[in-house]
Protein backbone atom coordinates (compact mmCIF):
# COMPACT_ATOMS: atom_id res chain seq x y z
CA UNK A 1 0.00 0.00 0.00
CA UNK A 2 1.06 3.71 -0.86
CA UNK A 3 0.08 5.79 1.81
CA UNK A 4 1.66 8.68 1.38
CA UNK A 5 4.15 10.23 -1.61
CA UNK A 6 6.57 12.94 -1.49
CA UNK A 7 8.21 14.30 -4.36
CA UNK A 8 8.87 17.20 -7.02
CA UNK A 9 5.30 18.72 -9.45
CA UNK A 10 6.27 18.35 -12.51
CA UNK A 11 3.11 18.62 -13.77
CA UNK A 12 -0.56 19.93 -12.66
CA UNK A 13 -4.01 18.74 -14.74
CA UNK A 14 -7.46 19.42 -14.08
CA UNK A 15 -7.57 16.22 -12.20
CA UNK A 16 -4.19 14.89 -11.94
CA UNK A 17 -0.66 15.59 -10.83
CA UNK A 18 2.45 13.87 -11.60
CA UNK A 19 4.87 13.73 -8.65
CA UNK A 20 8.73 12.71 -9.63
CA UNK A 21 9.73 10.95 -6.62
CA UNK A 22 13.16 10.08 -6.89
CA UNK A 23 13.13 9.63 -10.74
CA UNK A 24 10.12 7.76 -10.64
CA UNK A 25 6.39 9.67 -11.83
CA UNK A 26 3.41 9.12 -10.06
CA UNK A 27 -0.02 10.07 -11.38
CA UNK A 28 -1.96 11.27 -8.68
CA UNK A 29 -6.11 11.79 -9.20
CA UNK A 30 -6.75 14.81 -6.89
CA UNK A 31 -9.71 17.47 -6.66
CA UNK A 32 -9.52 20.39 -7.82
CA UNK A 33 -9.12 22.11 -4.04
CA UNK A 34 -5.64 19.82 -3.04
CA UNK A 35 -4.46 20.58 -6.87
CA UNK A 36 -4.60 24.36 -6.21
CA UNK A 37 -2.30 24.06 -3.36
CA UNK A 38 0.53 22.69 -5.82
CA UNK A 39 3.20 24.51 -7.73
CA UNK A 40 4.83 22.96 -10.75
CA UNK A 41 8.78 23.06 -9.46
CA UNK A 42 8.45 22.63 -5.89
CA UNK A 43 7.97 19.71 -4.03
CA UNK A 44 4.94 18.42 -2.21
CA UNK A 45 3.86 15.73 0.26
CA UNK A 46 0.35 13.68 -0.25
CA UNK A 47 -1.32 11.45 1.41
CA UNK A 48 -2.49 8.76 -1.07
CA UNK A 49 -4.92 5.89 -1.18
CA UNK A 50 -3.92 2.86 -3.75
CA UNK A 51 -6.73 1.52 -5.29
CA UNK A 52 -5.78 -2.19 -7.06
CA UNK A 53 -8.38 -3.26 -9.79
CA UNK A 54 -7.77 -6.24 -11.70
CA UNK A 55 -6.71 -4.85 -14.40
CA UNK A 56 -5.09 -1.36 -12.73
CA UNK A 57 -3.94 0.87 -10.00
CA UNK A 58 -4.94 4.16 -9.24
CA UNK A 59 -3.15 6.25 -6.83
CA UNK A 60 -5.59 9.40 -4.98
CA UNK A 61 -4.00 12.06 -3.42
CA UNK A 62 -5.30 14.15 -0.50
CA UNK A 63 -4.41 17.94 1.39
CA UNK A 64 -4.45 16.19 4.74
CA UNK A 65 -4.59 11.91 6.41
CA UNK A 66 -8.16 13.20 7.70
CA UNK A 67 -9.40 13.85 3.40
CA UNK A 68 -7.64 10.65 2.63
CA UNK A 69 -9.08 8.39 5.47
CA UNK A 70 -12.84 10.32 5.00
CA UNK A 71 -12.23 9.38 0.89
CA UNK A 72 -11.70 5.66 2.31
CA UNK A 73 -14.48 5.96 4.16
CA UNK A 74 -17.13 6.64 1.11
CA UNK A 75 -15.95 4.12 -0.95
CA UNK A 76 -16.76 1.64 1.81
CA UNK A 77 -20.72 2.47 0.58
CA UNK A 78 -22.03 0.15 -1.82
CA UNK A 79 -22.35 2.12 -5.03
CA UNK A 80 -19.60 4.37 -4.26
CA UNK A 81 -16.68 4.17 -6.32
CA UNK A 82 -13.14 6.20 -5.99
CA UNK A 83 -14.06 8.12 -8.66
CA UNK A 84 -17.32 9.40 -7.38
CA UNK A 85 -15.69 8.88 -3.68
CA UNK A 86 -13.29 11.64 -5.22
CA UNK A 87 -16.02 13.66 -6.75
CA UNK A 88 -18.07 13.85 -3.70
CA UNK A 89 -14.41 15.54 -2.01
CA UNK A 90 -14.39 17.78 -4.71
CA UNK A 91 -17.55 19.17 -3.79
CA UNK A 92 -17.90 18.60 -0.39
CA UNK A 93 -14.77 19.11 2.37
CA UNK A 94 -14.54 16.52 5.09
CA UNK A 95 -16.80 18.20 7.82
CA UNK A 96 -18.74 19.22 4.80
CA UNK A 97 -19.87 15.60 4.19
CA UNK A 98 -19.55 14.52 7.67
CA UNK A 99 -22.06 17.47 8.56
CA UNK A 100 -24.49 16.91 5.84
CA UNK A 101 -24.25 13.06 7.20
CA UNK A 102 -25.48 13.87 10.43
CA UNK A 103 -27.99 16.25 9.84
CA UNK A 104 -29.01 13.97 6.87
CA UNK A 105 -29.10 16.77 4.48
CA UNK A 106 -30.36 14.78 0.94
CA UNK A 107 -30.20 17.85 -0.85
CA UNK A 108 -26.56 18.87 0.04
CA UNK A 109 -25.17 15.12 -1.13
CA UNK A 110 -26.69 15.66 -4.20
CA UNK A 111 -25.44 18.69 -5.45
CA UNK A 112 -22.43 16.02 -6.75
CA UNK A 113 -22.62 15.09 -9.81
CA UNK A 114 -23.47 11.34 -10.22
CA UNK A 115 -25.28 11.37 -6.73
CA UNK A 116 -29.13 11.19 -7.12
CA UNK A 117 -31.60 10.51 -4.15
CA UNK A 118 -31.54 7.32 -3.13
CA UNK A 119 -27.87 7.20 -3.56
CA UNK A 120 -27.64 10.01 -0.68
CA UNK A 121 -30.14 8.77 1.48
CA UNK A 122 -27.55 5.23 0.86
CA UNK A 123 -24.58 7.33 2.04
CA UNK A 124 -26.36 8.57 5.17
CA UNK A 125 -27.40 5.66 6.08
CA UNK A 126 -24.23 3.84 5.90
CA UNK A 127 -22.20 6.51 6.75
CA UNK A 128 -23.61 7.69 9.47
CA UNK A 129 -22.12 7.82 12.86
CA UNK A 130 -18.85 6.74 10.54
CA UNK A 131 -17.45 10.35 10.22
CA UNK A 132 -17.35 12.99 12.32
CA UNK A 133 -16.40 16.73 12.61
CA UNK A 134 -13.13 18.58 13.65
CA UNK A 135 -12.96 19.75 16.62
CA UNK A 136 -13.12 23.35 15.80
CA UNK A 137 -15.87 22.73 13.39
CA UNK A 138 -19.14 22.99 15.50
CA UNK A 139 -22.05 21.32 13.28
CA UNK A 140 -23.87 24.36 13.32
CA UNK A 141 -21.29 26.57 12.19
CA UNK A 142 -20.16 24.00 9.22
CA UNK A 143 -19.39 25.97 6.09
CA UNK A 144 -21.24 26.37 2.91
CA UNK A 145 -20.20 23.23 0.51
CA UNK A 146 -18.49 24.18 -2.23
CA UNK A 147 -20.26 23.67 -5.84
CA UNK A 148 -18.95 21.79 -8.68
CA UNK A 149 -18.89 24.93 -10.58
CA UNK A 150 -16.75 26.58 -8.33
CA UNK A 151 -14.44 23.30 -8.25
CA UNK A 152 -13.84 23.73 -11.77
CA UNK A 153 -13.30 27.34 -11.59
CA UNK A 154 -10.62 27.23 -8.95
CA UNK A 155 -8.74 24.12 -11.36
CA UNK A 156 -8.88 26.02 -14.38
CA UNK A 157 -7.24 29.45 -12.66
CA UNK A 158 -5.06 27.28 -10.68
CA UNK A 159 -3.86 26.30 -14.63
CA UNK A 160 -4.06 29.77 -15.91
CA UNK A 161 -1.36 30.13 -13.29
CA UNK A 162 0.42 27.13 -14.21
CA UNK A 163 0.64 28.51 -17.85
CA UNK A 164 1.74 31.84 -16.96
CA UNK A 165 4.59 30.80 -14.86
CA UNK A 166 5.51 28.40 -18.03
CA UNK A 167 6.05 31.69 -19.72
CA UNK A 168 8.48 32.84 -17.16
CA UNK A 169 6.16 34.51 -15.04
CA UNK A 170 6.37 34.36 -11.16
CA UNK A 171 3.80 32.54 -9.32
CA UNK A 172 3.04 36.11 -7.63
CA UNK A 173 3.09 37.65 -10.57
CA UNK A 174 0.48 35.01 -12.21
CA UNK A 175 -1.75 35.08 -9.58
CA UNK A 176 -1.46 39.09 -9.54
CA UNK A 177 -2.34 39.43 -12.95
CA UNK A 178 -5.35 36.84 -13.03
CA UNK A 179 -7.15 38.59 -10.29
CA UNK A 180 -6.90 41.95 -12.02
CA UNK A 181 -8.54 39.96 -15.17
CA UNK A 182 -11.30 38.48 -13.09
CA UNK A 183 -11.45 42.27 -11.24
CA UNK A 184 -11.78 43.80 -14.53
CA UNK A 185 -14.01 41.07 -16.53
CA UNK A 186 -16.11 39.09 -13.17
CA UNK A 187 -17.81 37.43 -16.37
CA UNK A 188 -15.48 35.41 -17.10
CA UNK A 189 -15.92 33.33 -13.53
CA UNK A 190 -15.94 29.55 -14.65
CA UNK A 191 -14.66 30.19 -18.20
CA UNK A 192 -12.21 27.97 -19.58
CA UNK A 193 -8.87 27.55 -19.52
CA UNK A 194 -7.84 28.96 -22.68
CA UNK A 195 -10.75 31.75 -22.76
CA UNK A 196 -9.16 32.66 -19.23
CA UNK A 197 -5.79 32.77 -20.25
CA UNK A 198 -6.41 34.77 -23.64
CA UNK A 199 -7.64 37.54 -21.63
CA UNK A 200 -5.51 37.68 -19.27
CA UNK A 201 -2.88 37.92 -21.75
CA UNK A 202 -4.98 40.57 -23.54
CA UNK A 203 -5.26 42.37 -20.06
CA UNK A 204 -1.45 42.24 -20.07
CA UNK A 205 -1.09 43.53 -22.68
CA UNK A 206 -3.57 46.37 -22.30
CA UNK A 207 -2.39 47.02 -18.86
CA UNK A 208 -5.03 45.82 -16.81
CA UNK A 209 -2.29 43.27 -14.76
CA UNK A 210 1.30 45.00 -14.82
CA UNK A 211 4.36 43.01 -13.78
CA UNK A 212 6.41 44.30 -10.76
Amino acid sequence: MISQLRGTVVALNLNSVVLDVNGVGYLVNAVPRTLGELTVGEEATLPTSLVVREDSMTLFGFSTVRDRDVFEIITTVSGIGPKLGLAILAVHSADELAAAVQSEDTKALTRVSGVGPKSASRIILELKGKLTLSADVPAEQSPAPETEADALARAAEAQVVEGLTGLGWTEKEAKKVLAATLKAQPELAGASVPELLRATLRGVGAGTGIRS
